[in-house]
């Protein structure tokens, strides 16, 4: 069980090794004992780290962002969310989990610019037409949820940084202040399968057509939003504003060539049915006894 960490000085809790195949065989595996630390938001020495993980969070519309100033606006908060680490508070997080307020910093630029995005997202979908209403209410309360990790970070971290969350959030309403929320707003990504770029050079003539076919079927990044979706008002995904060849990174491109196309997503969860939303993720998300 995590422990509730205090909300003042940083108090680690404790992490679960984590194993990770390191031999890349199925028939002699290797396994690697990785101590993830958990730890409060650092301003002096998360800023770049934080940077680069929503860089990676929002893909391709990142630059429609101020970046910079929604990683100092996340910092500002130290003692809500968390970031993950290997080798110490010094070093740039593996992961991170926060909440933000949209009403709160309604009059903050990178909030304002954020959820006017989202806002037009929200009505590119019709499964996300409640959040539309929700995001366009000057009354509502709704917790924005940013949470991203590197690409070989394993699932298993997610549990913890989910449940702590919550204990902050509940000490942060005991201490009246404003996060008592009605309803919490996941972004986050998925992904579906494409025609892939190698197969459709490869492939005869003939069979291109085949090839070229897409799969409606939608995967997740982060299989944690599988489990959160079901506990949802309302969840879907979104295509990306920019062109996904405008400064696209050649693992991004390796991507898209292999045949999966990134997209954004949105899960809306009612305040009632987040406790059970997160503890559904750690029943899904526990490591093997």
């Amino acid at each position: 069980m995590v422990k509730k960490r205090n909300r003042d000085p940083e108090v680690l809790a404790e992490a679960p090794p984590v194993e990770a195949d390191d031999s890349g065989s199925d028939d002699d595996v290797d396994m690697v004992n990785v101590d993830f630390e958990w730890f409060n938001f650092k301003p002096d020495i998360d800023f770049h780290g934080l940077k680069s993980l929503l860089r990676q969070l929002f893909d391709v519309d990142a630059q429609l962002f101020n970046l910079s100033a929604l990683a100092n606006l996340i910092l500002s908060q130290p003692t809500i969310g968390s970031t993950v680490k290997v080798d110490g508070e010094d070093t740039d997080a593996y992961a991170f989990l926060t909440v933000l307020n949209v009403h709160e910093h309604r009059e903050n630029q990178a909030i304002k610019d954020l959820a006017q995005y989202l806002l037009g997202k929200s009505r590119s979908n019709p499964a996300l037409s409640a959040l539309s209403n929700l995001l366009s209410s000057s009354s509502s309360q709704v917790g924005l949820v940013l949470a991203e990790r590197l690409i070989n970070c394993p699932a298993e971290i997610s549990p913890p940084m989910y449940a702590m969350l919550i204990d902050e959030i509940e000490a942060a309403v005991e201490d009246k202040e404003p996060y008592e929320f009605t309803h919490y707003l996941i972004v986050s990504k998925t992904y579906h399968e494409i025609a892939s770029a190698l197969d459709q050079e490869d492939a005869p003539r003939t069979k291109k057509s085949k090839a070229g076919k897409a799969s409606k079927e939608t995967f997740y990044f982060h299989p944690e939003d599988e489990v959160l979706q079901r506990h949802a008002l309302a969840s879907g995904s979104y295509e990306y504003t920019k062109d996904e060849g405008e400064g696209m990174a050649d693992s991004k491109r390796a991507f898209q060539e292999m045949g999966i196309k990134p997209q954004g997503s949105m899960i809306l969860i009612e305040a009632s049915k987040f406790e059970g939303a997160v503890k559904a993720i750690g029943e899904y998300l526990s490591p093997p006894q």
